[in-house]
Order: structure tokens, then sequence, then C-alpha cells
């Protein structure tokens, strides 16, 4: 008989152990009593034999693999991140895997089928009018391909007509595994002859063995992706895999186009629209070694590899690649300790690094290479700070603005209108008794969305029709307060009637796809003026883009997150990247009250690289991350003193048990939301200069705070290294 140590999906932070007949691998999936459940739980390892004999050890009831579904190596990246993280080990083992997988279901590929060559030859020229279906056959013919392949390339009437012919007929049966399959394929396309400094790049990168974090600082339009393209190249020959995040869904298209007509192999995708059995058909290939080159995103650094060569983290600055939910992880510091464990390097390329990762750069714990250079000979954009004060103002339009606006358009360019609110307006009040309609479960005001007509809280979704007449005095002189993406919208085509504009944000580009169609569109110069949100910053290539417009940066400015001047100052300058692409010049406008604001200031003159430097600085002098390291600890419940008291008594139990070089703690707080779907919401914000002594504080004060009664009556959670503190 053995005692197995197996992580179960429950919010404790612990593992338990079971009885096997036989010793199990690490990694293997069982089935288990738990309480009155039955739960799919990950064997750990072999558990010590229990010196208490009174505890009732259960056996295990099923063992569900013959092979383990996580490798050693993800296994020990499992530990990491649970006792880092300070979460449960089984919640965090079942946020590696597949949603298939956590449910018990076989790994294994499905039955397929397969369209192969019938005995009959095809006459000759009967095939001649038919270059489709000639093609199709040939590659029927040369590569054994699945149905499900072969539909992506060829229409339906295609494939019929051969059939038809008698020329191909249908196989079903079970592909067993084939290693590194896109050795088979692997073709390089012509590629650019590299500058000097994209030279060294990947040259550095190429010439890199075992584990090393490189990174890659880039200003917008340098030719990132070039760098990553051929530094991979080798590893693809090398029969070695790649993983490459992405911050967004919008970015994975392109960015796999980009990679598959360079390469001509099939390519991994990884991100929230796929469904559970097209997450586990990657997930699968990749594990057995099938795919050269898998992107994804945030989650996507689960992916197993069978032969790791390489992970890329792009746009490494992005705030989506933290988890702000459940296993509160970061994908970047996840990639660099999976690189570490893999033995393999990493690169994270950015035109803004993270203050974290310029820091580790900084003091030599990460190489640094530079792209200072646009590519292909592109100026860099212009940036500019327009006063606004004193000055005629419609749905956010300075009319300072309208005359470079007319010349960039005039000249058949394209200008992008920036303004990051969607909807009409954020707000909607009396104008009588100055009342605001506001969401009673977040206590905020309601965004109007004149398109639908609704009131909408951004902060919970909660809807409603937008009223007649106010809720207090019954006036009906109901008016907006502020501008959003429909109202500027709205403004433009009154101010130029013969520009066509599309508006992209999270309302207009709901849908499967159609991001990535009015992207195209953009690209095809079917639009003039663009007008969005953050969407519009992320990475896109908009050639024809002379002009950027900045409607509202002064918000950022007086933000209670000490963050908020690094984020600011990466959007503008990614917004500033939008512009200039190509061989015509670009500029960049920001409508600002604030034209003397240091911040604003030293972006505009001297760049990001400068003022990420100075921020450094600033942040060292009031000992914030990434000179400190902080744990926040968030409580939320119905009453505000439940949430409140709960985080008290945290306060006084982390007091108790560090004791030895304790940490800073400042509140509770309440967030800077302070209500949200009914709940109230306080945070305690637990700050060292060093990382051991906080975490090992938190460690000893976990088991005293999971045991407070109060612990089971809020909603309370843990989030290391935050980045967030709405």
């Amino acid at each position: 008989m053995h005692f197995i140590d197996v992580a179960v999906p429950v919010p404790l932070r612990r593992t338990f152990t079971y009885r096997a007949e036989t010793e199990l691998q690490t990694g293997v999936r069982v089935r288990v009593p738990f309480g009155n459940r039955q739960l799919t739980g990950i064997v750990i390892g072999a558990a010590a034999t229990p010196r208490d004999t009174s505890v009732n050890i259960k056996d295990i009831e099923e063992i569900l693999d013959t092979s383990p579904v996580l490798a050693p190596v993800m296994v020990r990246l499992a530990q990491w991140l649970w006792q880092y993280y300070h979460h449960s080990p089984g919640e965090v083992l079942h946020t590696m895997l597949p949603v298939k997988i956590r449910k018990g279901e076989k790994t294994g590929p499905d039955e397929e089928t397969y369209l192969v060559p019938s005995a009959m030859q095809a006459e000759k020229g009967s095939l001649e009018r038919a270059p489709k279906q000639q093609s199709c056959l040939h590659d029927i013919q040369t590569r054994a391909e699945t149905k499900r392949v072969l539909t992506q390339r060829y229409s339906a009437a295609v494939i019929s007509a051969l059939k038809e012919k008698g020329l191909i007929t249908e196989s079903r049966h079970t592909p067993g595994p084939q290693p590194q399959r896109w050795l088979d394929t692997l073709a390089i396309a012509e590629k650019p002859v590299p500058d000097k400094e994209q030279a060294v790049a990947v040259a550095a990168l190429t010439n890199t063995s075992g584990f090393s974090v490189s990174l890659l600082e880039g200003v917008t339009g340098s030719g990132k992706t070039e760098v990553y393209l051929q530094t991979i190249e080798s590893i693809l020959k090398n029969g070695r895999q790649v993983l490459i995040l992405v911050p967004e869904i919008g970015l994975t298209p392109q960015t796999v186009a980009r990679f598959q007509e360079r390469f001509s192999i099939d390519v991994g995708v990884l991100h929230s629209q796929l469904n559970d059995r097209q997450r586990l058909r990657v997930w699968q290939q990749a594990k057995d070694g099938e795919l050269g080159l898998i992107i994804g995103t945030r989650s996507a650094i689960f992916t197993p590899l069978k032969f790791p060569g390489m992970l890329i983290v792009d746009e490494e600055h992005d705030e989506s690649y933290k988890q702000q939910d459940g296993v509160r992880y970061h994908a970047r510091d996840l990639a660099v300790m999976r690189a570490k464990e893999e033995n393999i390097p990493l690169v994270l390329g950015t035109a803004t690094p993270s203050l974290e990762s310029l820091n580790n750069a900084l003091a030599g714990r990460y190489a640094h290479l530079t792209l200072s250079q646009r590519a292909g000979g592109a100026s860099a954009t212009n940036m500019h700070l327009l006063d606004i004060r004193d000055q005629v103002v419609n749905a956010g339009l300075a009319d300072g603005i309208l005359p470079v606006m007319r010349r960039h358009l005039e000249q058949g360019n394209q200008v992008l209108v920036f303004i990051n609110r969607r909807g009409f307006a954020p707000a909607l009040l009396c104008h009588h008794c100055g009342y605001t309609m506001h969401c009673s479960r977040c206590d905020r005001p309601y965004t109007v969305h004149r398109a639908q007509n609704v009131l909408q809280c951004h902060h919970c979704a909660g809807t409603r029709a937008i009223p007649k007449q106010c809720e207090q005095c019954h006036s009906q002189d109901m008016v907006t307060a502020g501008v959003g993406t429909e109202q500027v919208e709205g403004a433009l085509a009154h101010l130029f009637p013969d520009a066509p504009q599309v508006r992209i944000d999270s309302d207009a580009v709901r849908g499967k796809d159609k991001l990535q169609h009015t992207l195209n569109a953009i690209n095809r110069r079917d639009y003039q003026l663009l007008i969005g949100t953050q969407i519009l910053s992320k990475g896109h290539h908009f050639p024809h883009v002379t002009l950027v417009v900045v409607l509202d940066c002064d918000g950022a400015l007086f933000s209670g997150d000490f963050r908020a001047s690094e984020k600011l100052g990466q959007l503008v300058t990614q917004l500033a990247g939008r512009a200039g692409r190509a061989s015509k010049p670009g500029e960049m406008w920001l409508q600002t009250h604030n034209p003397d604001h240091p911040l604003l200031l030293d972006l505009i003159h001297n760049g990001y690289a400068h003022f990420a430097r100075h921020e450094l600085t600033e942040r060292k002098a009031a000992l914030l991350p990434p000179h400190a390291s902080q744990i926040v600890i968030r409580a939320e419940a119905g009453e505000a003193g439940q949430a409140f008291g709960f985080l008290n008594q945290c306060k006084a139990e982390i007091h108790r048990v560090a004791t030895h070089n304790p940490p800073a703690q400042a509140g509770p707080l309440p967030g800077l939301i302070e209500k949200r779907q009914g709940r109230y919401r306080f945070m305690l914000v637990l700050t060292h200069a060093k990382r051991a002594p906080l975490h090992e504080a938190l460690r000893l004060a976990l088991p005293g705070i999971s045991a407070l009664p109060e612990a089971g009556r809020v909603r309370w959670s843990v989030d290391v290294d935050p980045t967030d503190f709405s």
C-alpha cells in the first residue's frame, strides 16, 4: 500500500493524502472521494507515512491516466506558483489544464476523418480547367491531412467535386502523435535584411543557450517582430518549439498570419474565443511535440512543450498579462520561472518596458537589447501638447485641433482619435436639481449608450432604459455630462462629413472576427477617421495613419494609483507609435488643461526611455515597486463594516506573527471603486523592501487568518504584486 499526495480543486492551501495499491506517477489524474463528493485531483508525489493513525485515509477510487497529463517541469512550476501566490494547490493545477482535462475526460486525440486518394486515377486533362481541384488532389496525395484541415484551405464544393469524380474518399481513424512534424513543411520565405541594431539583437538571441532573460526594448515600429522571426528560425530548424504570448485576442490573427507566411507551418493558437475542444486539441498537439509554434494570450503560458526551445512575451508591459481574479498570477513573471525550469531563453519585447522589467535590465539581471530607430527609414512621431484652456470644446474636440485634423484628411491620410471611454457619455444628470443617475449596486454613475438607448454600469454590466424624467424632482430636463466614443463619432460625422469613419471599442467590435475585419478595412483605407479606445493602441500597424489625437490625458495626472503615470506614459507612447509607420511622417497632439505638467513635458521632449528612468528614481525614493514588494489582502461584503473589520483582524494577526522585520501595513483602505455589484470593497496593503520577509509574514499569518470567524462571512483574496488598486 502506498500513500499519495493529491491536489484537489478546493480553496484550501494544502494537498491531501490518499492511499493507492500501486505507486503512481507525479502528474497523473485520479478520482478521489472528498467529503460527500468525488473530485478529479492531480498526483503531486509520494506522501510520508502518516504519524497520526487515527486519521482515516481514504483510497483513490480511479486512476484516470496511464501517463502524466503534467510533466515534472510543469508540476514544479505549479508548486512555485501556489507557494509564491499563496493559493490553493488544487486550484492552481486545474488552472493550468484545459477544461476537458479538468473534468476527467480522456487526453488522447479524437477519431478524425481523413481525405485520402482513391484507387481511381485522374484522367489526363480532366482537371486542367479546375486548378483548385488539382491543387487539392495534389495535397491529399502528398500530405496526410484531416478533412478538418483541408476544409480550411479548400471549399466544400472543391472537395465534393473530387468525391463525385471518384478521385478521393474518406477514411476515419485516431491519429497518433507526429512529433516535430513541422520539419516536413518548414520553408523560410524571403525575409528583409535586418538593420544594424536588429542584426545585433538577432545575433545575441540566436547565440543564447540555456536559461536567460533578454529585454528587447525597441521604439514603436522598430521591427521587434522581425527580430522574433529571424531569431526563432534556427530554433524551429533544430526541432525545438517556441511559445509566444501576445496581450490581446485582437493581435493574434495578424501575428499568426505573419508567422505562417514566413515559415509555412501550422501555428497553434490559444485564446478565450476558442471552444473547449479546440483548446484541448492545440494543448495536446503542443504536448506531443507536433506544433513548432504556439501563439496565445495570458493562459497560454501553461501550454506543455515536448521540445521547449524559447519563450517570447510580446508587449511585456501590458496589464492584461496579470490575472485579476482566481489565481492572480502574472504571465510575464511566470514566463521567467518557466524559462528557468525548462532551461531555455526568454525574450521580453516592448517599446515601453514595465518598470519591473526595466529595473531588472538596468541592474544586469536581464540582458538589455535596444532598437532605437524605426524600420524602413520611417521617422519618429512628432509629439505636441495642445493647451485647451479657454478654447471652445465640442464633444471633447477643442477648436484648435480641427485645422490640424482637416489638413491630414485633405492630404488623403488617416487620423486616429483616442478617448478611453466607450458609450456616449459617462453620466446622465438632471439639469434642474443635479441628481445623477447611478447604479445602486456599485454607487457609480451609469454610462449613457445612446445607440442602444440604455444606461449601463461599466462595473457590474447592469443596464436600464434611459429615463425621460428625473427620479428626484421629475423634471424632464435630463442632460449628459462628459464625453465617450459614441459622442465623438457623432461630432466628427458632422464636422467632417466627407471622411468615412469607424468606431473601435468593445461595443462596436463585439462578435467573432469583427475586430479583425475592421482592422483589415482600415488598412484597405476604407476609413479615414478612426475613433476608439485602448484597443487601438495595442501593436496594430496602420501605415496610412499620420495623425493621432488624444482628447483627454489629464485624468491620469491626478490618480490615486501610483502606477497611473507609468500607465499614461506607456499609453501615450504606444498611441504615438500608430502614426508615421511608413514613408509619411506622423504627428501626435495631446489635448490638456495642464500643458506645464512635468510628466507630460518629460514624455513629449525626452521620450518614454528617459521618463521611465526618472519614474524609477521617484519609486525608489518612495519605497514603491519595483524597489519594494507588495501584497494586497482584499475583502468584500454586503456591509462595509464586515469587510473593514475582517481586514483589521488580518492586520492584527500579521502584527502578531511577524515579530521580526515586519512589513509596513497600510489600511484597511477602500478600493478605488469602493462598491461593486452590491458589495463593499476594502484592501490591506503590505509593503516591504525585501520580498522574502514579506512572503514569510503572510505565510505565517494565513492559517490564523483562515481560522477567523469572519473569514467565512466575507469574500477575501490575496493579490501578490498587485497592478490594479481599483
